[in-house]
């Protein structure tokens, strides 16, 4: 069978989607683990992250269901949703490679900004720091911090800064995510193109006189 044939087609989609499954899940699971230790909660990226992922690991399945059985109308789905998920992630992933670090502070500083004093101790004391960015800026805003803090760092008077802890992790989590979703977006031009030319293939198996 050369590799134009209705096997290696099927093969290499199925293979793709088992691909695009791991990714998915790489995504969610990058973005969650952002999202869960309290970095990068204000950034609405990260939804749109696990918004892609999400997406992503559904519809692979979809993909795979449909290589498996060559189902037509499942693989005409998975097309137009795969290139309109190549379309977002492409997007979203261009924002996390792009935004820089005063676009992070802005973003923090905003939400911090907005938080009530409980919401700010619970996040002092998990990742046991003090106050948001120790800057002209927010220099009145981190001396009443300081005051109420009362994270275990304080005992020791060797706290950091929550945000600089936060713009770390965030800078970390975002390029991760910027890079894989960036160059898993093109193969996903690769996977609209071969679920067509296999969608279009016959079943050797099938009944001959079926057109497809």
């Amino acid at each position: 069978m050369v590799c134009g044939g209705f096997t290696c087609s099927k093969n290499a989609l199925c293979s793709l989607n088992v691909v695009y499954m791991l990714v998915g899940l790489l995504l969610i699971g990058v973005a969650a683990w952002g999202k869960g230790f309290g970095i990068v909660s204000s950034i609405h990226i990260i939804g749109g992250v696990i918004a892609v992922g999400v997406f992503l690991l559904l519809i692979s399945i979809v993909g795979l269901i449909g290589a498996l059985n060559h189902h037509q109308v499942m693989l005409f789905f998975y097309m137009v949703i795969l290139f309109l998920v190549f379309l977002f992630q492409f997007g979203v992933s261009c924002s996390c490679l792009a935004i820089n670090k005063g676009q992070q502070v802005k973003l923090l500083s905003a939400t911090w900004t907005l938080m009530s004093n409980d919401t700010r101790l619970g996040v002092e004391n998990k990742l046991n720091c003090c106050g948001l960015l120790n800057n002209t800026q927010s220099k009145e805003q981190f001396n009443e911090d300081g005051k109420l803090c009362n994270a275990p760092c304080k005992h020791n008077r060797l706290c950091f800064t929550c945000g600089d802890l936060m713009l770390q992790h965030a800078a970390e989590a975002l390029k991760i995510l910027g890079a894989v979703g960036l160059f898993f977006s093109f193969t996903e031009i690769w996977g609209v193109w071969l679920a067509a030319r296999y969608r279009n293939q016959k079943d050797p198996r099938a009944n001959p006189s079926a057109f497809l």
